[in-house]
């Protein structure tokens, strides 16, 4: 008998973040989710954020994440489309993931057909523009150039100035969550009223970034879909080709 195909969708894992209280437990837990339903996937669409901080150099990739990349790896061996898309965290992924396990690599939103519907996807960064500042530093870290002169510092340093800095940026953002939450989720719905206006035959908006659990009907066949993390929520978008519905591992 032939178990029917499904997408699965999910994104901020932050894998590495020290503010994980056992980050070896969250990135296991990961691990059992995707052995889980391996059996019924026909692509994962990670959205950005799996890593709280990933930069890799021409010879050298970040240690750790063994377990994660390792079910990839068995992932795709076995046919099952994997997509990484780059989120505000995990910009800096060049040849190695592609190489190494097979993923496919998103640097922005993606416009594609699944399972007969058309979805709209992206971690959520590429279209939030209410920050001066934030699209400042999202242009800074994507320059070519910035990148080059950026890979030419010592590791033990830029690893370490990164890690903190995300550190600082999440207490931040947990001490302001509800109010940058709401503003987040009143901008994306937003954008997508937006960009359906002008682009009917988008079935689904799907993103991660704001770090919160949203289905909301855009119309009378769209819907806004944000998959919350794998920090508090442990959630995930589940598609069948009938039905779009949030779960939690």
């Amino acid at each position: 008998m032939t178990v029917p195909k499904k997408i699965y969708f999910l994104a901020d894992a932050h894998l590495g973040a020290s503010y994980h209280q056992n980050p070896i437990a969250v990135e296991k837990k990961l691990t059992s989710w995707l052995e889980k339903i391996k059996h019924d996937a026909a692509a994962i669409y990670f959205l950005g954020d799996m890593f709280d901080y990933w930069y890799e150099y021409r010879y050298v990739a970040p240690k750790g994440f063994v377990r994660f990349l390792g079910k990839l790896a068995e992932l795709s061996d076995m046919g099952i489309e994997i997509h990484l898309f780059t989120g505000n965290h995990d910009i800096w992924m060049f040849d190695y993931l592609p190489q190494e396990v097979g993923a496919t690599i998103h640097r922005d939103v993606l416009t594609v057909n699944l399972l007969g519907k058309r979805f709209f996807i992206g971690h959520g960064d590429e279209v939030d523009y209410r920050s001066r500042a934030f699209r400042f530093l999202r242009a800074f870290f994507r320059n070519p150039i910035c990148q080059l002169l950026y890979g030419g510092i010592h590791p033990r340093w830029t690893f370490g100035f990164a890690l903190r800095w995300s550190y600082s940026s999440r207490l931040d953002g947990l001490r302001k969550a509800e109010h940058r939450n709401d503003q987040g989720e009143a901008y994306l719905k937003s954008f997508a009223l937006k960009y359906l206006n002008a682009h009917s035959d988008i079935d689904f908006f799907i993103f991660g970034h704001i770090h919160t659990l949203l289905d909301y009907s855009l119309s009378d066949k769209a819907r806004l879909i944000i998959v919350g993390d794998w920090i508090k929520h442990f959630s995930f978008a589940e598609w069948d080709g009938t039905t779009l519905m949030l779960r939690k591992a």
